[in-house]
C-alpha cells in the first residue's frame, strides 16, 4: 500500500524536525516536505500534492485561519492543526476545525509531553477522511433555526459522543436544538484546555447554555455538558436528581475522557430513560457502552457512513448492534427532539 505522505507546517525548525521525526517512525507515512510559512506551504502543496498537512497556524506572514479557508477552497486537502495550549491558539484551533480541519493536537509542552504519541494513527485517519463543508454547515444550522413546533422535555436525558469531525458534526447538530432541549453530555476527543473554548464557541452559536461540565453539576433541561479534556471521564450519577460526575482513571477504549466510560454510566444510572448518539470518529470508543445503553432500554443513535468525517466509531457502534436508527448527521437533531418531545401526540 502506497504510504500516506504528508507535508509539515510549522514556522518553528525545531518543531517542524519534532513532527516529522515522529512521523517517519511509521512505515506507512512518507513526510514529503516541510515549509516555515503559509507561503512555502502554498508552493509546498502545488509540487508534492500531500495526502495530508499538519499546520501550525500562528506563523507569520499570513494568518493560518486566512491560509487553511484557502485550502479547502482552491485545495481541498486534509489539515492537522497542531498547536499550542495558549487561550488564543485553542480558539483559534476550534475556529479552525469548523472552517474545515479534520483534527486538532496539543503541541508537546510540560504538561503534554506525549501530546503526538497517537499523531501517526490521525494522520492515517485523516488521509482517508471525507472533507468537511466547513464552518458553513454550522451557520446554516443556526441559521435554519432549532427544529420546529412546540417542545417540552420528557425528561430523557441525552449522552453523545463523537471524535474525529466531531467539532463540526456537533455544531451542526447542537445548532438544531431548542433552548429548552433535553439535559445534554457531550465527550469529544479534544486535548485538555480545547474543551473550555469548544464550549463557549458552542454556547455562542447555539440556543441551549453550553458549559464545559464540572463536577457535582445537576442535569437541568436547556443545558449541555461538553467534557473536559484530557484529565477525568465524565459519568453521570444519582437517582433522583441526576449529576455530572468528574472521575480520575485509567484510559477507557484508549481515552481519558472515553465515550464509552459515560455511555456505560448512562446506562446504570438512566436506563431507558435516555437517548444515545454516536458520531463521526476514529476507532471503537463507544460502541461497546452504546450497545449497554440499548440492551438498558435506551434509544440509540448512530451517524451513518455518508455525512461522517470518519466513519469508525459510528461503524463499530452499528456493527456490534448497538445502533437502533442509523441517520445522516442533519437528521439526528429532529429525531431526539421527536423522541423526547412530552407533547407530541403518541
Amino acid at each position: 500500500m502506497k504510504p500516506c505522505s504528508v507535508l509539515v507546517v510549522d514556522d518553528s525548525r525545531t518543531m517542524r524536525s519534532l513532527i516529522a521525526a515522529t512521523l517517519a517512525a511509521d512505515p506507512e507515512i512518507t513526510v514529503v516536505g516541510e515549509a516555515s510559512d503559509a507561503f512555502e506551504a502554498r508552493e509546498a502543496i502545488k509540487q508534492l500534492s500531500p495526502d495530508v498537512v499538519t499546520l501550525d497556524i500562528e506563523m507569520p506572514k499570513m494568518n493560518g485561519l486566512d491560509f487553511l479557508e484557502r485550502i479547502m477552497r482552491l485545495r481541498p486537502t486534509p489539515v492537522i492543526i497542531i498547536s499550542s495550549l495558549t487561550e488564543r491558539g485553542t480558539e483559534t484551533s476550534i475556529r479552525a476545525l469548523e472552517i474545515g480541519a479534520v483534527d486538532c493536537i496539543a503541541k508537546p509542552s510540560a504538561r503534554n509531553r506525549d501530546s503526538l504519541d497517537d499523531l501517526g494513527s490521525r494522520v492515517k485517519a485523516a488521509a482517508s477522511a471525507r472533507l468537511p463543508r466547513g464552518a458553513a454547515t454550522a451557520r446554516r444550522s443556526i441559521e435554519q433555526g432549532a427544529v420546529g413546533g412546540s417542545y417540552l422535555s420528557d425528561g430523557r436525558v441525552v449522552a453523545i459522543g463523537a471524535s474525529m469531525g466531531g467539532v463540526e458534526a456537533l455544531c451542526s447538530l447542537l445548532g438544531r436544538f431548542p433552548e429548552n432541549c433535553p439535559p445534554t453530555l457531550v465527550t469529544q476527543h479534544m486535548p485538555a484546555m480545547f474543551t473550555k473554548s469548544f464550549a463557549d464557541r458552542l454556547d455562542r452559536l447555539c440556543r441551549p447554555k453550553v458549559t464545559e461540565a464540572i463536577d457535582g453539576a445537576a442535569l437541568i433541561p436547556g443545558n449541555v455538558y461538553i467534557a473536559p479534556g484530557g484529565w477525568k471521564h465524565m459519568l453521570v450519577a444519582g437517582s433522583d436528581r441526576t449529576r455530572v460526575r468528574l472521575q480520575e482513571g485509567e484510559l477507557v477504549s484508549g481515552h481519558r475522557p472515553s465515550v464509552d466510560a459515560l455511555f456505560q454510566s448512562v446506562a446504570r444510572t438512566l436506563g431507558s430513560r435516555a437517548i444515545g448518539v454516536i458520531l463521526t470518529g476514529m476507532g471503537r470508543d463507544g460502541a461497546q457502552g452504546l450497545l449497554s445503553m440499548r440492551q438498558s432500554g435506551a434509544e440509540t443513535i448512530g451517524q451513518d457512513e455518508a455525512t461522517s468525517l470518519v466513519y469508525g466509531m459510528p461503524r463499530a457502534a452499528f456493527e456490534n448492534g448497538s445502533v437502533g436508527a442509523q441517520l445522516p448527521l442533519g437528521g439526528i437533531a429532529e429525531r431526539i427532539m421527536t423522541m423526547t418531545n412530552k407533547t407530541r401526540i403518541r
